[in-house]
């Protein structure tokens, strides 16, 4: 069992020591070069934070070619990498790297930490398992993280569409004014409303680049409004009353879903009631009478 664990740090540090190598390689000669010919340079904070976070993913990226895929898994990982805001070619590496590199570190915690010593088999299965399974487990609550902030915000964004309209704007300069006002308050939302006005200033027809932003994000209410945008196109009808009565819409189900919610509460706190409250209430209503019970039976038998 000794030799195991010591072949298996072992075999841990050769893989993290050469991906460090290869990821810092660029970053050694560079400090080689300074070393060789220095010249004043000052880093921000910031920039040696970000640094970090690229030599960490660096690290993660060699991992990748460990798993076998297909080129149709890729694909599907890379639409949900998109989901989530992660658009970079390498996001789809770190994600592959990661399903490899987090069972051997949950597995070294495991072994530094003395849990492996009660049933190492379990315990490694349990780690490996839990490692390959927690990048997807993120990578979907980041998704249904952003969904909601984009199902949130999307009625500012259409109230700031129908001002910007009825002021005289066409509905891609009404979009690009949107995007570029609400940055800071819905950051998620005006970047796919950024890359929409990316498209149609790169030829793309709107309609197709509103339905490539109702398939990159997979909100029910941004599909609605993008068919009603469709819609309207074709027919010719008044965009601002569309996107003033699709706000209202939202605001209507918003409102609803928080009284349905309220409404669940009781049928919600039953369960607390009858598994914590009652007991509690049992025993401070029934337990002195309880206690006296018991102590009358005592005084009968001694007698």
């Amino acid at each position: 069992m000794g030799f195991a664990i010591f072949a298996f740090s072992i075999v841990f540090l050769l893989i993290v020591g050469s991906g460090l190598f290869l990821s810092n390689r660029n970053e050694m000669l560079q400090r080689i070069s300074d070393v060789i010919n220095p010249h004043p340079k000052q880093k921000s904070l910031l920039s040696a934070i970000q640094q970090a976070g690229l030599s960490v993913s660096g690290v993660v990226e060699h991992f990748d070619n460990i798993l076998p895929k297909s080129q149709a898994e890729i694909s599907v990982i890379r639409q949900r990498l998109i989901r989530a805001g992660f658009r970079k070619e390498s996001t789809v590496r770190v994600f592959y790297g990661s399903k490899v590199l987090v069972p051997l570190l949950l597995c070294a915690l495991a072994l530094v930490t003395g849990l492996a010593g009660f049933s190492p088999f379990f315990v490694y299965i349990l780690a490996l398992g839990l490692g390959f399974l927690a990048p997807d487990f993120w990578l979907g609550r980041r998704i249904s993280t952003r969904q909601s902030r984009i199902r949130r915000g999307l009625p500012d964004i259409l109230d700031l569409l129908v001002i910007c309209i009825e002021a005289g704007l066409s509905l891609d300069q009404a979009t690009a004014r949107s995007a570029a006002e609400l940055k800071a308050a819905q950051p998620e939302l005006c970047d796919e409303l950024g890359i929409v006005v990316l498209e149609q200033r790169a030829g793309r027809p709107r309609s197709d680049a509103w339905k490539h932003m109702a398939e990159r994000v997979d909100v029910d209410c941004v599909r609605v409004l993008v068919s009603m945008l469709v819609q309207t196109e074709q027919f010719g009808t008044s965009i601002a009353k569309m996107l003033r009565v699709h706000g209202d819409n939202l605001r209507t189900q918003r409102v609803q879903a928080v009284e349905e919610a309220a409404a669940k509460t009781t049928i919600k706190l039953l369960f607390p009631l009858v598994l914590f409250i009652f007991p509690s209430l049992f025993l401070v209503t029934l337990g002195p009478a309880f206690i006296s019970i018991v102590e009358s039976f005592k005084s009968l038998n001694s007698h």
